[in-house]
């Protein structure tokens, strides 16, 4: 039988309430949210007007309210920047007191069962008696619970989000520390990709750069999936690329997880779109830790 862990996550949550939160959000987002239901969540990005992300998010419906989980950098930013306008429209946006709890096991049927969460076929979100579950991969289930929730005892809770952390970056799923904030378009991290960006819903922010990105080929970005050997997480995020005898500049890591088991370090970062697959990184301030490119679990070829 496999174990199940539990991952107490740093991740946060905004929520929107009230009459115009449907079409007060879905001019800020770059998904349409017309295809959110009760039964599914949807990536979406967050943009300035220079269509820059403030951040990446899931997003979801429950009982009454919408809610965008996402990092705590990329809530902080995006929550200034939502409430700049919602005087103007009936919606309260806050931060939720609700936790954000990851379930990661090869086998997470029957602890799903004890919790009562039950997702048919096609779903990938249902409510539950403590909340609301977001199924992101057979192996991962995302969980939105009240303060009186418990875990069942046979699982093991676990003192931080690394192991949960490593399995988002190995999935190819965007994400922003403080550094990226308002660095990157969503294309740049694949956003498009996991279909987080619908290009048939009419206006939002920083929606003309996003579509430009497409429509004229603009884009000559994206995010890659890293990883080496090393003593830890990073402190200073820059990598660099070698150019002959010389090292260069490549990029920053957005996000990054430690495995202290295997003494691997897991990355993600935003290189040139023709960037070969067995190009080697290494870190600018630590340069002993190189870093190899893994394949993403999807395509970045336009449909």
């Amino acid at each position: 039988m496999s174990s199940v862990y539990a991952c107490p996550l740093s991740h946060q949550l905004i929520s929107l309430t009230g009459a115009d939160k449907l079409s007060y959000l879905h001019g800020q987002i770059t998904q349409d949210l017309n295809k959110l239901s009760n039964s599914n969540y949807l990536w979406a990005g967050h943009c300035s007007a220079k269509g820059k992300l403030w951040g990446v998010f899931k997003l979801f419906s429950h009982q009454d309210s919408y809610y965008l989980a996402g990092s705590q950098p990329e809530v902080e930013q995006s929550l200034i920047e939502l409430k700049k306008y919602a005087v103007f429209a009936k919606v309260d946006i806050d931060i939720s007191t609700n936790r954000l709890i990851g379930l990661i096991s090869d086998d997470l049927a029957p602890v799903l069962e004890k919790l009562d969460i039950r997702f048919s076929d096609e779903q990938t979100a249902c409510d539950f008696p403590s909340g609301k579950a977001l199924k992101l991969a057979p192996n991962r289930v995302l969980l939105m619970v009240d303060s009186q929730f418990s875990m069942p005892d046979d699982v093991s809770t676990l003192d931080n989000c690394a192991l949960w952390q490593e399995a988002a970056i190995k999935a190819g799923e965007p994400q922003l520390n403080s550094d990226a904030i308002g660095e990157y378009v969503p294309q740049m991290v694949n956003l498009q990709a996991i279909n987080g960006i619908s290009f048939k819903k009419g206006c939002y922010t920083g929606q003309e750069t996003v579509a430009r990105m497409k429509y004229l080929g603009k884009n000559k970005r994206a995010m890659y999936i890293v990883t080496g050997k090393s003593d830890g997480l990073l402190e200073e995020p820059e990598l660099e690329t070698q150019v002959g005898e010389n090292w260069r500049r490549a990029g920053k890591l957005i996000a990054q997880s430690y495995n202290e088991n295997s003494q691997t370090l897991f990355g993600l970062v935003v290189l040139p779109n023709d960037t070969p697959s067995t190009h080697v990184l290494r870190a600018k301030h630590t340069p002993q830790v190189e870093l190899s490119i893994l394949p993403l679990p999807y395509s970045l070829e336009d449909e």
